[in-house]
């Protein structure tokens, strides 16, 4: 399989981006789900938030170099046989996904700061505060935070039922195209 990507598909590399990202924000909401319903200092919290602000801190990462990769390399087009309506939702979605991909770690990490609690990359890398400790700022950027991560939940779901009906219901190559080994 070709490195970059083609007209006919994606290359293995913006594969890999792309496959890596579903994993780690799967399981960002796994980490955000456990940790939601636990009081605020307990130790029991703080070990499952840990690792979702690492995560957090490597999906930035992430979607910086699928963004960058994506820059540099043609994209495969979408099938012809889409409507107008349906290009408009399909560039939509992948914007939002993309923006949602770099507005979600840095709203994680600024209310992390306002709270004064340290963020690190899995311990290896201790990240400066983002923004001054604020209370006020920190409760509205936990809200804004879950907001988002429920608005990033639903286009995500939009964009794989969209893929699946490429699958199934169309019976183009629209999700071969991202699939390695096919």
């Amino acid at each position: 399989m070709a490195l970059r990507n083609t007209t006919l598909r994606w290359g293995s590399l913006a594969q890999l981006f792309h496959w890596l990202i579903v994993a780690l924000v799967i399981t960002q909401f796994v980490l955000g789900a456990l940790s939601a319903s636990l009081p605020a200092a307990s130790l029991k919290k703080f070990t499952w938030l840990t690792p979702h602000k690492s995560i957090g801190i490597t999906i930035l990462a992430l979607a910086v170099l699928r963004l960058g990769w994506r820059w540099m390399n043609p994209t495969p087009p979408l099938p012809n046989t889409l409507k107008p309506y349906e290009r408009g939702l399909a560039h939509f979605t992948h914007i939002a996904l993309y923006v949602l991909l770099f507005v979600m770690p840095l709203t994680g990490w600024a209310m992390s700061s306002a709270r004064k609690f340290p963020v690190s990359w899995f311990g290896i890398v201790q990240l400066p505060d983002f923004v001054p400790r604020s209370t006020p700022l920190y409760e509205t950027l936990h809200t804004t935070h879950a907001l988002l991560a429920w608005t990033l939940g639903v286009i995500a779901v939009l964009h794989a039922a969209a893929a699946f009906k490429h699958h199934f219901v169309l019976k183009d190559d629209v999700l071969k195209r991202m699939t390695p080994f096919t």
